[in-house]
């Protein structure tokens, strides 16, 4: 073995052994500072925390709830054999009461319809004589809904309100006679879901991987006192890092929620790497001068490596999604944090814990150096297989990712939310189960735009009933709501059928009976500006993605050009695609360029690193080696494992390649020490010095990433489970193809 002791150490580095107890005092005092913003942080999964506040699409939306300001929905569904039997319609209108009587909840059912409009005949004859009913949620095969508005100002009323439904709806739901069951179903209760169970996650595998810590750091190095060290290290860390998304106002989703086991995993693999070289301090050396010498040997591979993390986690900054940037910015600040600890606040801890070296406590590995000559001769003699191998594997890979043309598909992208929820839980089955039977849950809105003043117009009503039609006439549209459903149902009401008349000399009375209705019935305003008359709107929900952003705007827009041809007077007007729907589609139209973008990015940054450690040109392509091939690998474990690429999984090959990568700089730069005397020499070396905390590390990264496998979340879970998959597969590749492939780069044979 060469000895690292080529360089003396900095002046900072005896600073920092020199004055451990000020360094400590700095951190205790920032840390009342730290605690308050990071409990200013708060959970948020609803739509419009998903894409950035300077997208188009955003800003058009919220111009377009200035002027139809809506809230949230939810629907509460009544279950029953007979839904329409006397004593099941009372006991519907009195739950409709419940409701009705909290404040800022507008509930309505299809009871409520039938008794306030005078409707002649039997209920179950009004309820279903028409589609109208079916299509905004009313009713369903065994089924009455009783869809909610709900009209909270902030997101904290939202829950509160939320809360009081709940409590509303308790005594039925226990006890649904003559119904079968009432389930609640919307939105909000996925939003509330997923945000209950992230924090649930979060509080769930901090504490797991807090006792992982503890098992792994006695194991390694039998000590208390180093345990104390690193803990203490890592919980400032995670505060400090909270702190820092509480200052810049993140808020934490489901993405977000990998950001404190990201940072712990990073923090601790770099202070195994700065511990395991403290503690092979030789017998007689002062500790204090191996400590200090231990901070310069590894300054410059921890910095690199940490560097290359925080700027390959800020390449996501390019997303237009805003939790995967918020999440980029939120890890590289936690990068800065874990590089200040560990080259501060630990060696501070380590001198005043005095944790022992192995000249007081024999360490875990002691068997590593006959494994290091079994890594360097096994790699000669099977050199050849092992890259051809690793290059084929990476290859099936590819193909398990971008797909064969007639062969295999490429791996598509799963991003409806309720795709992140247990499929065996109620709030998934009944939503599932009312898309099927009753309507659609994807509301996507069309804006349009009249002439001032013209938005009751006769000619553009008319053309704008056609434009409902041809919507709805398309299977991938369960309902289109616009001004002239409140015709069709006046007409249903009366016994006139709920078809509206198409020659143009009947809108003018059509007409004039809308304005009326509307200046009657306040709750009938929500198509019409009546404040300028210059703004309609239809609401159309559609039965699940309707082939994505540009198939839902194509969709519309399609629609609409139909219309235009048939009504001239629509040419006037103009039409915008807005809503909650079409938010909703483009996370999956930002997703999978912004993150290939980000990818790019960080494997950019991380050559450069290379660059700059490194001064042979091969190794600054071996180096990357491990890391390509967990990577494409994976994908193939995914594929054969059945397990989708969602909002949490497409994030693998970022998170891999940004905490890998520190392994291949850590042991180049040890290569690179020894590379004068061969390269049998320097593997040796580098396996040496590096190799045990190479393996520490990795099953500090696969251990944590492994405790998301408990998460109820099945993104979180699969995110766990493959993650800890693809750091094992690197480290595979750390002690196989990349010693084979710098075997066969250099041409040498071993002594």
């Amino acid at each position: 073995m060469v000895a690292p002791h080529y360089a003396t150490p900095s002046r900072a580095a005896r600073a920092i052994v020199a004055h451990p107890r000020l360094i400590l005092a700095v951190w205790l005092l920032l840390t009342p500072v730290a605690a308050y913003f990071a409990l200013d942080v708060e959970s948020d999964n609803s739509v419009d925390r998903l894409i950035v506040e300077n997208d188009e699409d955003y800003q058009q939306t919220r111009a377009f709830q200035t002027v139809f300001p809506e809230g949230d929905y939810v629907v509460v569904l009544a279950e029953g054999d007979d839904p329409y039997a006397p004593e099941a319609v009372a006991r519907l209108s009195a739950l409709e009461a419940a409701l009705r009587a909290i404040p800022k909840v507008r509930p309505i059912s299809a009871w409520t319809l039938y008794r306030e409009s005078g409707a002649s005949g039997d209920f179950r004859a009004f309820a279903t004589g028409t589609s109208l009913l079916r299509k905004q949620g009313l009713v369903g095969d065994g089924v009455l809904g009783i869809p909610i508005e709900i009209d909270a100002a902030s997101r904290e009323e939202l829950q509160s309100l939320l809360r009081r439904i709940d409590a509303a709806a308790a005594p039925y739901v226990a006890s649904p006679r003559p119904f079968r069951a009432i389930r609640k179903i919307g939105g909000a209760y996925v939003d509330r879901y997923l945000s209950e169970e992230t924090r649930r996650s979060t509080l769930l595998y901090m504490p797991l991987f807090g006792l992982f810590v503890i098992a792994l750091n006695l194991f390694l190095y039998r000590s208390f006192r180093t345990l104390a060290a690193f803990l203490v290290t890592l919980a400032l860390t995670v505060l400090f890092t909270e702190a820092f998304a509480g200052v810049l106002g993140f808020v934490r989703t489901i993405v977000s929620s990998l950001v404190p086991l990201t940072v712990l995993v990073t923090c601790t693999s770099t202070l195994v790497y700065i511990h395991s070289l403290y503690v092979a301090a030789p017998h007689g050396m002062d500790v204090r001068e191996h400590l200090a010498f231990a901070l310069r040997n590894k300054l410059v591979p921890c910095t690199a490596s940490i560097f290359a993390a925080a700027v390959g986690f800020a390449a996501l900054g390019v997303s237009g999604i805003r939790p995967i940037r918020e999440m980029g910015f939120w890890v590289a600040g936690g990068m800065v944090l874990t590089w200040l600890a560990s080259f501060t606040l630990f060696p501070a801890l380590e001198r005043l814990l005095r944790t022992p070296t192995q000249g007081d406590r024999r360490a875990a590995g002691s068997g590593w150096p006959r494994i290091v000559e079994g890594i360097v001769a096994s790699s000669w003699r099977w050199r050849k297989r092992l890259v051809v191998g690793a290059v084929a594997l990476m290859g099936l890979g590819l193909a398990a990712l971008a797909g064969v043309p007639g062969v295999v598909e490429p791996m598509t992208l799963e991003t409806d939310t309720l795709e992140y929820i247990d499929h065996r839980l109620p709030i998934y089955q009944d939503t599932r189960r009312f898309e099927a039977t009753m309507s659609g849950l994807t509301v996507t809105e069309a804006w349009i735009r009249t002439p001032r003043g013209r938005a009751l117009d006769p000619s553009i009503l008319r053309g704008l009933h056609r434009f409902d039609l041809r919507l709805e006439a398309d299977p991938r549209v369960a309902s289109a709501t616009g001004p002239t459903t409140v015709l069709r149902m006046l007409r249903y009401v009366r016994g006139q059928g709920d078809r509206l008349p198409d020659e143009p000399a009947s809108w003018s009375k059509l007409a004039g009976d809308l304005e009326q209705l509307v200046l009657e019935r306040p709750e009938l305003r929500g198509s019409i500006d009546l404040a300028t008359l210059d703004n309609l709107r239809v609401r159309v929900v559609t039965r699940g993605s309707a082939g994505g952003y540009r198939g839902l705007r194509d969709l519309v827009e399609r629609r609409w050009e139909e219309a235009r041809r048939d009504e001239p007077a629509l040419a006037a007007c103009r039409l915008e695609v807005v809503g909650e729907g079409i938010l909703q589609a483009k996370i999956a139209h930002y997703l999978v360029p912004t993150l290939a973008e980000s990818f790019a990015l960080t494997a950019g940054v991380i050559f450069v690193a290379f660059l700059v450690v490194f001064r042979s040109p091969a190794a600054r392509l071996m180096a990357m080696i491990p890391s390509v091939f967990a990577i494409l690998v994976m994908f193939l474990v995914m594929r054969v494992a059945g397990i989708s690429l969602n909002v949490a999984t497409i994030l693998i090959a970022s998170t891999v390649l940004g905490a890998s990568e520190n392994d291949q700089i850590h042991f180049f730069y040890h290569f690179q020490e020894a590379r004068r005397a061969g390269t049998e020499a320097a593997m040796r070396h580098a396996f040496l010095v590096s190799g045990r905390a190479i393996v520490f590390a990795t099953l500090i990264n696969a251990g944590g990433f492994l405790a998301l496998a408990l998460s109820p979340l099945p993104p979180m879970r699969q995110f766990g489970i493959v993650s800890a998959c693809a750091f094992l597969l690197s480290m595979i590749a750390d002690v196989t193809a990349l010693p084979a492939a710098l075997w066969l780069v250099s041409r040498e044979k071993p002594a």
